[in-house]
């Protein structure tokens, strides 16, 4: 039988692919910016499943509880983090993807390949 751990490891996994499937097929780079952030979540997913125990409580402290059978908060601390970096990187790329078309006419990325910095 799958567990749930299966399962989030697959679907990661999956989001991780699908993402870099994008960033390296397509050449329209809000599709790029896209597919990155579909990575990131991915790697979020893939962070918080590593942490996840089957059964596991909250990892929260109470007199006479056991520690062995809590969840591990780092992770989840970890993805918190990543998403608000994701999203400030994800509105760095945009800015960028606007300037470039407002330079250039175009967020095609094959039409940029011969310019110079």
């Amino acid at each position: 039988m799958i567990s749930t751990a299966q399962i989030l490891y697959a679907t990661s996994f999956a989001l991780i692919l699908i993402g870099l499937y994008a960033v390296v097929t397509q050449r329209n780079l809000i599709r790029i910016v896209i597919g990155l952030n579909v990575s990131d979540v991915g790697i979020n997913l893939l962070l918080v499943t590593l942490g996840f125990i089957d059964g596991g409580r909250v990892p929260i402290f109470a007199p006479g509880q056991a520690a062995g059978q809590m969840v591990d908060p780092i992770p989840q601390a970890l993805v918190l983090t990543s998403i608000v970096i994701g999203f400030g990187v994800t509105a760095l790329m945009l800015t960028l993807v606007m300037r470039i078309y407002a330079h250039h006419g175009t967020i095609d990325a094959s039409r940029l390949r011969g310019l110079k910095w």
